[in-house]
């Protein structure tokens, strides 16, 4: 075993000497052993990172390397979990130390204790590589978990066994002596290797009306929601968790403050999933790392819920991964870069700030997995960024908006107006529309992408009238411009705004948004016909269709068609009986 010795402490960076050891070993430092990874080698010196707090280290004190890199351990049990940054599970942390971990405190990330019931769906002799399906778990009532060769084997099966099996007991053996586990180790700096990646040609489905309609992700997409405090970041987030038809959700809460991270951790348990009826927690998996944890640990966490978003992949689910936020792991990185008295670039950030963060989002993707079976897996990246005082120029804001394809900006300005979700619909965007458009028309509607682009362009119109509105006022304008100032206000209060606490308006079916948007838009086109044909503007808008029209969205799914219907005829009733009037 490799030993050296303390030379140097700053922070969580410290230097040892006489260490022989490789990049991203896993070292443990100090008499406590606390855990960290080397990140640079000069000469005979090693610079590590501790994940530990590191007041009281002295130098002299040993460093033992263990011929590891930082790794995840990955099998049945990882659902439900709570980690820390460094896939340590924080429950069973809280039982042996209380509220405050103590230093050096270890568990194993999978309960060593705990029986599976195996039933094996390969046999003796069948030839396997990696990313083959040796069997499968029953985790949880909804949810199989299916054991997999690690990517980095392959042989022939010599023995394989059903039956009830802990994570450290083998249940087969290849012919060249490798046994089988049900879990693996896979270092998480690593992306997993994959058959092939495919074009993100199908949307994950959010029920947020102004996600899929007018900003849509793709599954394996890649997607930012930079915002300032109070803007709704969480609530948005948990909307994704809750409500998108991704399988398995991986929610890393990276250095954000105690109380939003407790706030997480407490409403995370409560949500039921709409689509099984169990909790959420069932097919969740938390990576908690608080402002106040050790900073390092904060930068390896990304890695390590990337590692298990891509693990579940692998299995051939769709993963939804939200990081929250990126702008702390940031912080993390340029504290790291401080100690290591690096070169700073703009506003202390590493030089190589975007590289870490490309690497980072370009682990998304909808791929084929390895493997004989060929079935498809997605990773979909949505990463939070807390930009300080909102300002969207900054250097971490910037550089994830040249590599995610979708932006979603919430505005402080909407949330004090209290228009949730808080996103500006001008300055939003998603580069996925045109290759999802065929998908919408396939699946929707002939012309959902026609309707989509007309609500966008009235909506810009209104906010090109609204700068004339502040400067001579409303009744200055045409009425044909005050008539389109009117529907898009439908289009906002109506359609956009969304409530996430409401049991019929937080989930909203992608044919119902049609629904809603058509009949918007029938509106438009009966409005302006009956204008041309001499309706005074406010017969128009004094109609009580329009009231219907905007509380469509409380309408229950399995009575939206025939309401719907309701509403268009009365419209059409409603618009002759004004006809010139």
């Amino acid at each position: 075993m490799a030993l050296g010795k303390l030379y140097r402490i700053s922070g969580p960076v410290v230097v040892a000497e006489g260490l022989d050891a490789k990049m991203y070993e896993l070292v443990k430092v100090g008499n406590e052993k606390l855990l960290g990874e080397v990140i640079q080698i000069t000469g005979d010196r090693v610079t590590i990172q501790v994940y530990e707090e590191t007041t009281g280290l002295r130098p002299g004190e040993p460093v033992e390397g263990t011929g590891a890199s930082l790794s995840v351990e990955l099998g049945p049990g990882l659902l439900s979990q709570i980690y820390d940054g460094v896939q340590r599970p924080l429950p069973v942390l809280a039982k042996m130390s209380g509220d405050f971990i103590s230093r050096g405190l270890t568990a194993s990330a999978l309960d060593e204790n705990k029986k599976w019931d195996f039933a094996a769906k390969v046999k003796k002799g069948d030839e396997v590589v990696g990313g083959n399906i040796l069997g499968t778990v029953q985790e949880t009532k909804y949810f199989e978990h299916k054991i997999l060769v690690p990517p980095n084997v392959k042989g022939k099966i010599k023995e394989i066994n059903s039956g009830k099996f802990n994570v450290r007991q083998p249940i087969g053996e290849l012919d060249d002596g490798t046994k089988l586990y049900l879990s693996h180790k896979w270092p998480v700096r690593t992306p997993r290797p994959v058959k092939e990646k495919l074009m993100p040609t199908i949307p994950m489905i959010t029920g947020q009306r102004i996600l899929d309609s007018l900003f849509p992700i793709a599954k394996g997409g890649t997607a930012a929601i930079p915002g300032p405090f109070g803007s709704g970041k969480t609530v948005t987030q948990q909307q994704l968790a809750k409500w998108s038809d991704a399988k398995i959700v991986v929610y890393i809460g990276c250095g954000e403050r105690g109380n939003e991270m407790t706030e997480v951790l407490t409403e995370f348990p409560k949500l039921i999933d709409p689509y099984t009826n169990a909790p959420l927690m069932e097919r969740t998996v938390l990576i908690a790392n608080t402002s106040n944890m050790p900073v390092a640990a904060r930068e390896a966490s990304v890695y390590t819920g990337m590692a298990i978003a891509e693990y579940f992949r692998d299995q051939g689910h769709d993963v939804a991964l939200m990081a929250d936020s990126t702008s702390r792991w940031a912080e993390a990185m340029r504290e790291i870069s401080s100690r290591l008295e690096e070169m700073p670039g703009e506003e202390g950030y590493p030089a190589y700030l975007a590289a870490r963060l490309s690497e980072f989002y370009e682990r998304a993707g909808r791929i084929i997995c390895l493997g004989k079976d060929g079935i498809e897996g997605s990773v979909t990246a949505i990463g939070a960024v807390s930009p300080p005082g909102g300002d969207f120029s900054e250097p971490v804001t910037q550089n994830t908006l040249k590599i995610t394809k979708v932006f979603w900006a919430l505005d402080a300005r909407l949330a004090q107006r209290r228009h949730f979700p808080a996103i500006n619909w001008l300055e939003s965007y998603s580069l996925y529309k045109d290759i999802l458009s065929q998908w919408y028309i396939d699946k929707v509607a002939n012309d959902w992408n026609e309707i989509r682009q007309k609500a966008m362009e009235i909506l810009q119109q209104e906010a090109s009238l609204q700068e004339i509105v502040q400067l001579v006022g409303s009744d200055a304008l045409p009425e044909k411009e005050r008539l389109t100032i009117e529907i898009a206000r439908i289009i906002r209060e109506g359609f956009l705004q969304q409530s996430a606490y409401h049991a019929v308006d937080s989930y909203c079916s992608l044919k119902k948004q049609y629904g809603m948007l058509k009949a918007i838009m029938k509106f438009r086109e009966l409005a302006f016909q009956s204008l041309e044909e001499g309706t005074n503007l406010q017969s128009i808008i004094s109609l009580d269709i329009k009231t219907k029209l905007m509380k469509a969205a409380l309408i229950d799914e399995k009575n939206f068609e025939h309401e719907i219907q309701k509403i268009n005829e009365q419209m059409s009733l409603d618009f002759k009986s004004v006809v010139g009037s």
